[in-house]
């Protein structure tokens, strides 16, 4: 397993009525975090919210290409960036556990905390197609030119990792700085990951290895 000291490019915030950031994903052009009953959209190039979303979001966020999605206590809902409209719903796998959430290949993905497990469910049904097993807490989870990351945040240490999506096995890992946790994660698909910082009400960039 390769191991190194994760780069923070940039950081974000804290923003004004923000006390936490759970999920965090990129449409192509924005960042969009989730706080606890906003989506806010934030440019990382001025670093300024752009809008917000009034959209329940305790955990994570994900889009698809057109749509987000944003896990809301025990359900995800599927929501129009334009309108914040919740265009429909399904039961998130945990119940009320779960955590990271990312699009990859028609699915969602979805990280379950304490069960430390990544769930590839049906976008439309919810239904559980497979499992991956971790041997650390799952927060924030993406996928990037094949790649499966995920977040782990244990007291007061964080990771990010990438591991086999067949076996679970770590492959690489970027230890964040001390009291620098990952709660949202999620790749611009270059060589920026989008980090959402749970209570710190930030958000960081952080260099992904070429």
């Amino acid at each position: 397993m390769k191991t190194a000291a994760a780069e923070i490019l940039r950081e974000y915030g804290p923003f004004v009525g923000v006390d936490a950031v759970h999920g965090v994903t990129w449409d192509g052009e924005q960042v969009w975090f989730a706080t606890t009953d906003r989506l806010h959209a934030l440019d990382p190039e001025s670093g300024k919210t752009l809008r917000s979303l009034e959209v329940a979001g305790h955990a994570g966020t994900a889009f698809d290409g057109e749509y987000l999605y944003q896990i809301a206590e025990d359900r995800i809902h599927k929501v129009d960036p334009q309108t914040g409209r919740v265009l429909a719903t399904i039961p998130a796998p945990g119940g009320g556990n779960d955590s990271g959430l990312t699009w990859a290949e028609g699915s969602l993905w979805v990280g379950q905390y304490r069960e430390r497990k990544i769930h590839q469910i049906d976008p439309g049904t919810g239904e559980i197609l497979r499992t991956i097993e971790s041997n650390r807490f799952v927060t924030g989870v993406t996928w990037v030119e094949g790649d499966l990351w995920h977040g782990t945040w244990e007291g007061d240490e964080s990771e990010l990792r990438r591991i086999d999506p067949q076996s679970g096995e770590v492959l690489e890992s970027l230890r964040m700085p001390a009291g620098v946790g990952v709660s949202g994660l999620e790749s611009d698909g270059g060589e920026r990951f989008f980090c959402g910082g749970g209570g710190s009400g930030r958000v960081r960039a952080v260099r992904r290895p070429s």
